[in-house]
C-alpha cells in the first residue's frame, strides 16, 4: 500500500505551533514510506477564512521545508462533488431531511442536560412517513446522516491504541446545512476518500469525530484510513499554549530569529522520542520516525530548550546557510549589509554569543552602521580621561598600518600596551567601546579586522572627542 498523508488546516488564522507539529508528523509519515503528502485547505467557513491566513499557511509550511506533492486542494472548489454524494446517500436511505426548528433543538438539548443526559438529536425526522414528508415539502431543512443504531465503531489508533465507541453514543450528524452547504465532517470524509488518504494524523480534539467519519466512509463504501491522534501542546505552566506564553504562530518564530531546522527538530521532539537523542537532522527524522513512538501525554513547550537547539544549529549548520537567514533579519531591522563584511563571517563570529538570529543582527549593527552613541554604562566605565592617551596612541598606529587583518590589529594593540607600559585591558576595553559603541563584542582583533581601517580610525577619534568633552564639563 502506498502511503498518502495529509495536512488539512482551516484558514481562519495563522499556522500555529500545534498545527505545524501535526503537519510535520504527517509529512514524516509520507516521506518515511516514500509516499505522498497532500496539503488541503479546509475553507468551508467562508466568513472566517481569509486569503491572508492561506498565505501565512503556505509561507509557514515553505519556511519549515514541509513540501507537498501536488497542488493544494481547496474544499470550496469541491461543493459539487459533496452535493452529488449527499444526494446519493439520500437516494439510498442512508441520509434524511430533518425539518426540526432551531427552537425545538435547543429545547430538546436543555431537557436532556437537565435530565443528566448527553445532548444528542432524538431522531424525530429519521423515519417520517411519506405523508409527513409531503407536509413539510418546501420548508427549510438540513440533511442528516442516518447513523447505525446497533453495534460499535472500532479503530486502532497509532498513538492511543484501540478505541471503541457504541453507535448508540452517536447521533445523526448534520451533513448539509439548510443553505445547502456541506458540513466539516462530511467534507473531510469525501476528501480523504477521493485523495486516497491512508494515514490521518491530527489533534486529539478530533477523536470524537473519527467514529462518525468512519460510519460515513462505510456508508459510501470507501476504505478506512489509519488514524493517529496527537495530544495538545501546553505552555510551561501546564495550560493550553496561547499568546500569553509568547510566540504561537510559525511565522512569529521566524520573526524572532529561529532557524527552520531548530523549529523542526524541536517540534519533532515535542511529544515524540527516539531513545535519549535530542538533535535530529531532517534525514534522520525521515529514517527513524514512527507514529507509534508518539507519546500519549500532552507536551509542555520549553522555550529554553528551543533556544539551545537554535544556537546549536547556528553553530553547526554551514555558515552560508545560516547567513542566508540572517540576511532576512538585517532587512527587517533596516540595516543594509552591502559593503560590509560577509555575513558568513558575522555568523562565525557571533553564533556562540546569541540564541537567535534576531539577536545576532541587533548586536552586529556596528559592522554596517555608524556608531552614533556609546552605551552609557560602558562609556562611564571605560571612556574616562585616563583612557585618552591609550586611544590616541592606538589610533595613530592603526592609521599608519600598511596591512589590515587580525594579525596586524593584534600587533598594534600589543605595541600600544608596550609603549605605554599598561595592561591589555586598559587599551582593549576603551577601544572596544570606541569602535562598537558598547562593552561587549567578540575577540577584539577579529572584530576590528572586519571593519574598514578608516572607519576604525574615525570611530576612535570620535571617542577621543567624547572624552575631551567630558573633561571640559568636569
Amino acid at each position: 500500500m502506498s502511503v498518502v498523508s495529509r495536512f488539512a488546516p482551516s484558514p481562519t488564522g495563522y499556522l500555529h505551533v500545534g498545527g505545524a507539529r501535526t503537519a510535520l508528523y504527517a509529512w514524516l509519515v509520507a516521506r518515511a514510506a516514500g509516499g505522498k503528502f497532500v496539503l488541503r485547505i479546509e475553507d468551508t467557513d467562508r466568513e472566517r477564512s481569509t486569503q491572508e491566513a492561506i498565505d501565512a499557511i503556505f509561507a509557514g509550511m515553505s519556511w519549515l521545508g514541509l513540501d507537498w506533492d501536488e497542488e493544494p486542494i481547496f474544499q470550496t472548489q469541491r461543493f459539487e462533488r459533496y452535493g452529488q454524494l449527499i444526494d446519493q446517500l439520500l437516494a439510498e436511505g442512508k441520509a434524511y431531511k430533518c425539518y426540526c426548528s432551531q427552537a425545538r433543538l435547543e429545547t430538546m438539548r436543555e431537557e436532556q442536560m437537565a435530565a443528566g443526559l448527553k445532548p444528542r438529536y432524538d431522531g424525530k425526522c429519521r423515519d417520517l412517513t411519506e405523508e409527513a414528508r409531503e407536509a413539510f415539502a418546501g420548508q427549510p431543512n438540513v440533511i442528516r446522516f442516518r447513523n447505525p443504531q446497533e453495534g460499535t465503531v472500532m479503530f486502532d489508533d497509532h498513538v492511543r491504541g484501540r478505541i471503541e465507541i457504541s453507535n448508540q453514543e452517536l447521533d445523526d450528524l448534520i451533513i448539509s446545512r439548510s443553505d445547502g452547504t456541506p458540513t466539516y465532517n462530511f467534507c473531510v470524509v469525501v476528501d480523504d476518500w477521493d485523495m486516497g488518504i491512508t494515514h490521518v494524523v491530527r489533534g486529539e480534539d478530533h477523536i470524537n469525530n473519527t467514529p462518525r467519519q468512519i460510519n460515513i466512509l462505510k456508508a459510501l463504501g470507501a476504505p478506512i484510513p489509519e488514524y493517529a491522534h496527537v495530544s495538545m501542546i501546553l505552555g510551561d505552566d501546564g495550560k493550553k499554549l496561547s499568546k500569553r506564553h509568547g510566540a504561537v504562530s510559525v511565522t512569529e518564530y521566524r520573526d524572532n530569529g529561529y532557524l527552520p531546522e531548530a523549529v523542526i527538530n524541536y517540534l519533532a521532539r515535542l511529544g515524540w522520542s527516539h531513545g535519549d537523542q535530542e538533535v535530529f537532522s531532517r534525514d534522520e527524522l525521515i529514517k527513524i520516525f514512527k507514529l507509534s513512538d508518539i507519546n500519549k501525554a500532552a507536551s509542555a513547550f520549553n522555550t529554553e530548550k528551543l533556544n539551545w537547539l537554535n544556537q546549536h544549529y547556528m553553530k553547526t549548520l554551514p555558515a552560508e546557510q545560516v547567513a542566508a537567514e540572517l540576511a532576512w533579519h538585517f532587512e527587517q531591522i533596516g540595516v543594509a549589509t552591502q559593503g560590509g563584511p560577509a555575513l558568513i563571517e558575522i555568523v562565525k563570529l557571533q553564533a556562540e554569543r546569541v540564541k537567535t538570529l534576531k539577536e545576532m543582527a541587533e548586536i552586529s549593527r556596528y559592522f554596517f552602521e555608524p556608531v552614533t552613541g556609546f552605551d552609557e554604562g560602558a562609556a562611564k566605565k571605560h571612556l574616562r580621561p585616563v583612557a585618552r592617551e591609550a586611544l590616541e596612541d592606538v589610533q595613530q598606529r592603526f592609521a599608519a598600518c600598511s596591512e589590515w587583518n587580525t594579525t596586524a590589529v593584534h600587533g598594534v594593540i600589543e605595541a600600544t600596551c608596550a609603549a605605554l607600559e599598561i595592561g591589555m585591558g586598559k587599551v582593549g576595553m576603551p577601544l572596544r567601546v570606541a569602535v562598537t559603541g558598547g562593552g561587549n563584542s567578540p575577540s577584539l582583533d577579529v572584530t576590528l579586522a572586519l571593519i574598514p581601517q578608516a572607519t576604525v580610525v574615525e570611530r576612535i577619534g570620535a571617542a577621543i572627542e567624547f572624552i575631551k568633552a567630558r573633561e571640559e564639563l568636569s
